[in-house]
């Protein structure tokens, strides 16, 4: 059984659906943080922002490696699950998570705003955020190999 390109991109609709839905997010955060500028700030020590805006650029950097992992984890076993489950829900569960991963690093610019940091820390942390959403978008390649890879099993 051999899918169709229209098939692969409406199976893959959900997927950037997410995706776009993830990039939303950070969206949403910057304008919240100019609109309730005054609201939502509040004044945290200086020297504590710094050592904690130092750990979460630190988590920020490891977490890049560390989505590819749990990616390619997920992708594999979406491959190599028996469980009765579609090759797109099985993607759209691997994309959610990948999202949410990403969108978690804007969140840590948002908490650095919220205790006092500049716009500039949300700017960085929103932009490390959005450019792992980038990396790990919907890939075809990856939909496609689950797909053979249940033909395979339901084969067998």
């Amino acid at each position: 059984m051999t899918i169709s390109e229209q098939q692969i991109q409406a199976d893959l609709l959900g997927a950037g659906i997410i995706s776009a839905g993830a990039l939303m997010s950070l969206v949403a955060m910057v304008a919240i943080c100019h609109i309730y500028a005054e609201q939502i700030q509040f004044a945290y020590e200086l020297q504590d922002r710094v050592v904690l805006r130092t750990i979460l650029y630190v988590v920020a950097i490891f977490s890049f490696p560390l989505m590819r992992f749990v990616r390619h984890v997920l992708v594999r076993l979406n491959q190599t699950s028996k469980t009765e489950k579609s090759a797109k829900s099985r993607y759209l569960f691997t994309i959610s998570i990948s999202m949410l991963a990403c969108a978690s690093i804007g969140l840590y610019g948002l908490l650095m705003y919220v205790l006092g940091d500049s716009f500039n820390t949300l700017y960085i942390f929103v932009g490390l955020s959005a450019l792992a959403m980038f990396l790990y978008r919907p890939n075809k390649d990856e939909y496609l190999s689950i797909v053979r890879a249940l033909e395979g099993l339901s084969n067998n």
